[in-house]
């Protein structure tokens, strides 16, 4: 492997170790010894679900392809995954403002457990039902865990500053250094232990099953609106009429669709865009990079959210920016860089310009993250926390069906365009949402006594 990915790597994760050895009393939050033992917990169950989630993704493609399928059956697949998340993923994500979070995120175990298994197959067929699963799946993860959080840190009492932290570190950890050592792992299993690659399947059900016990044994269950008289259909309606009376949770419901819809885009261009004529590129090292970048982002993030006086609303028009700008570097590298049509080889000067603006999208995901958990618990009501949740994804998710369906349809620089287009789009939205923001805080004040026995509760810097 070239020197150069090596170098990208090693100055990444120095960058990562100096901002998160040099944090200063202005970069930490001071908190209770019952609030970190709460986090703690928290975090150790959501990198369990996280790595349940990356050990898969490095093998789905590979597995497909192993069992004799071809690109279109592949392609339908993963319509179908998207699919099932939107339709129900949707049903079953709002059930959990109803039915519990805690036994949400239960069901989130059991139905990616058994996506995983259905991977032993080759039948098409039962491929297809993992799919489905796998997609309902994923609407849980990104939806009953957060509310689960959420509800209970304020029933518990825990400053409100305090709900950013959790969210910065579950993302380091989450989607930083547990996807990492889960590729890593996957790899160990499927390729150097010569397992196979269904193994990785089965060690993310292994993880899964672990991080169900810890939630059945330690977690408390919550609720959104779990009165009788309100059906699914009722839940929906209400739903819907918040997001359209409200312009702050439409306005941040248009602003994750765009950045999520250009970030799963992204995944799918990546390759293609660093090695348009086949180079040999270390894709799994690439990956373990992007990875390391979305590290950093969080760790940034971390230190934003510290600071009071940093409204995220402000910084996040900065990030939409800068991330519109990296994703139009393969249209600029391809009109200034001169192309070659020569077949194999290592990265081009093009793809290097091009690895460094992908890392510093990463980045600006890694920030995305915790910033955007961060005003979901600000803006959306708690009642139906899961269910707008999952609205939000709707239009994620006939995105990502779309691009998935027509990917060889155009240029890959029409589709970053497209995507950057998306994201300068969200710096617009974003500066609206604290415009609206702003002026419901002036016109509304909000008076929150301290709990007494927070106020006597020793409090630790962390």
């Amino acid at each position: 492997m070239e020197l150069f990915y090596y170098l990208v790597f090693g100055a990444l994760s120095i960058v990562v170790a100096v901002l998160e050895l040099s944090k200063t009393s202005k970069d930490r939050i001071t908190t209770s010894s019952t609030f970190n033992a709460f986090k703690n917990n928290y975090l150790v169950v959501y990198s369990l679900m996280m790595a349940g989630d990356w050990l898969q993704g490095p093998y789905v493609y590979y597995l497909y392809s192993q069992y004799g399928f071809d690109k279109g059956d592949i392609g339908r697949l993963f319509i179908a995954g998207f699919g099932s998340s939107m339709l129900f993923g949707t049903i079953v994500g709002s059930l959990a403002d109803k039915q519990g979070r805690k036994r949400a995120c239960v069901t989130y175990c059991i139905t990616y457990i058994l996506s995983c298994i259905t991977k032993h197959s080759p039948q098409y067929k039962v491929l297809m039902v993992g799919r489905i699963l796998g997609g309902i799946a994923t609407s849980l993860l990104f939806s009953a865990f957060e509310s689960w959080l959420v509800a209970e840190h304020f029933k518990r009492g825990f400053e409100p500053q305090w709900l950013s932290l959790t969210f910065s570190k579950a993302i380091f950890l989450g989607n930083g250094l547990v996807a990492i050592i889960a590729g890593l792992f996957a790899n160990l299993l499927a390729d150097n232990l010569g397992f196979g690659p269904v193994a990785p399947f089965d060690a993310a059900a292994c993880i899964l099953a672990i991080g169900m016990a810890i939630i059945l044994s330690s977690w408390s269950e919550n609720h959104g609106d779990s009165s009788e008289s309100k059906g699914l259909l009722t839940q929906f309606r209400g739903a819907a009429v918040a997001i359209a009376s409200d312009e702050k949770i439409a306005l941040l419901g248009a602003i994750q669709s765009l950045f999520e819809g250009s970030m799963y885009t992204f995944v799918f261009l990546w390759t293609p865009a660093l090695s348009p004529n086949e180079e040999d590129i270390p894709h799994g090292f690439i990956f373990a990079t992007f990875m390391l970048s979305s590290m950093l982002g969080s760790s940034i993030a971390s230190r934003l959210m510290a600071r009071a006086h940093l409204k995220v609303e402000g910084y996040m028009q900065i990030i939409f920016s800068i991330s519109a700008v990296t994703l139009l570097l393969p249209i600029i590298t391809n009109f200034l860089v001169p192309t070659s049509n020569v077949k194999g080889g290592s990265i081009s000067f093009s793809g290097c310009i091009q690895l460094f603006g992908f890392c510093t999208f990463e980045a600006c995901v890694g920030i995305f993250w915790p910033s955007i958990m961060k005003m979901r618990s600000q803006y959306i009501p708690e009642e139906a926390r899961s269910t707008i949740m999952n609205f939000f994804r709707i239009p994620l998710n006939i995105f990502v069906c779309i691009v998935l369906y027509n990917v060889n349809a155009f240029p890959i620089t029409i589709m970053f365009g497209m995507c950057s287009i998306f994201l300068f789009m969200a710096a617009v939205l974003q500066r609206r949402l604290m415009v609206v923001a702003e002026s419901h805080k002036s016109s509304k004040f909000l008076y929150k006594p301290q709990d007494k026995d927070a106020e006597s509760e020793p409090l630790t810097t962390i």
